[in-house]
């Protein structure tokens, strides 16, 4: 009888170079921009001082200003060597981080400098940097930025930023937040310029049709306020509003479109705490 032929086992093929690296990519990819981006990472004083003047890299920048927040927040008096860099990136040329320096003054309600520090950025070009001003001022007691506060209640118009004819980009509706692109402005030269949101929220209503020959500076579309702005906006007037902030809050307290039931709960809130303080 005939055995059968021995069968030995097939070699074991070594996976290729380029698959491995693949796949050491997949896993990397992901931890180098969670690492890069997340804020919570803790940072050594020796990057947070690199991070505070990286400021070609804003993200960076940002990472060094939350952790000095945290650290105030904590009651770390060490975090007070930190200040002045703070008060200098509140004039920083990049926005995002001016506004993370007005959300950070607003942590210490007894530094002197941080309060005149805010006072100016009520001024700021960008209503981002001007919002995170007065919602920061309020927590020094001060009401000076109580309009600019209203005003985040409010449809915000954004201009033009070029005279040209318009190219809307995005609809009635649509989610927005800082820097995205709205639409174009063509140039009668042939250059198109971006139209970009400041704020974040939803486009409510284009106020120039496309194709429209419109002027620098011109109101082209209205931006209703996201929940976190108008949530801010709320608990912040509960404790500084007045008569004549009623009207906007009233709105949310009927229930705005869009909005959570919470919102309407908060505006009914700041609605009363308006009322007692007008009364007394």
């Amino acid at each position: 009888m005939n055995e059968a032929p021995e069968t030995q086992a097939a070699p074991r093929r070594k996976p290729p170079f380029l698959l491995i690296l693949i796949t050491l990519l997949f896993v990397l990819v992901p931890v180098l921009f969670w690492r890069g981006t997340w804020f919570g990472r803790p940072l050594t004083e020796e990057e947070t001082e690199r991070y505070l003047a990286d400021t070609e890299h804003p993200r960076k920048t940002q990472h060094a200003l939350v952790q000095i927040a945290q650290r105030i927040e904590a009651g770390d008096p060490s975090a007070k060597r930190w200040y002045p860099h703070v008060q200098a990136l509140a004039k920083s040329n990049h926005a995002e981080i001016r506004a993370t320096a007005a959300w950070v003054m607003g942590q210490d309600n007894q530094s002197h400098e941080f309060h005149s520090a805010l006072l100016d950025l009520l001024a700021d070009r960008e209503p981002l940097v001007r919002q995170n001003a007065a919602l920061a001022l309020v927590r020094f007691g001060d009401a000076t930025g109580r309009a600019e506060i209203r005003r985040m209640l409010q449809p915000f118009a954004v201009g033009a930023p070029a005279a040209g004819t318009l190219a809307p980009r995005l609809k009635p509706d649509d989610a927005v937040n800082p820097g995205s692109l709205l639409g174009r402005i063509r140039q009668s030269d042939g250059q198109e310029t971006e139209v970009r949101s400041p704020l974040p929220g939803r486009v409510q209503q284009w106020l120039k049709r496309e194709g429209q020959q419109v002027e620098a500076g011109d109101s082209i579309v209205l931006l209703a306020p996201d929940e976190a702005q108008v949530w801010e906006a709320l608990r912040a007037l509960y404790l500084i509003g007045e008569a004549e902030d009623l009207e906007d809050v009233e709105l949310y307290a009927r229930g705005a479109e869009g909005m959570p039931e919470r919102i309407q709960e908060q505006a009914r809130l700041t609605a009363e705490a308006i009322r007692q303080r007008t009364a007394r």
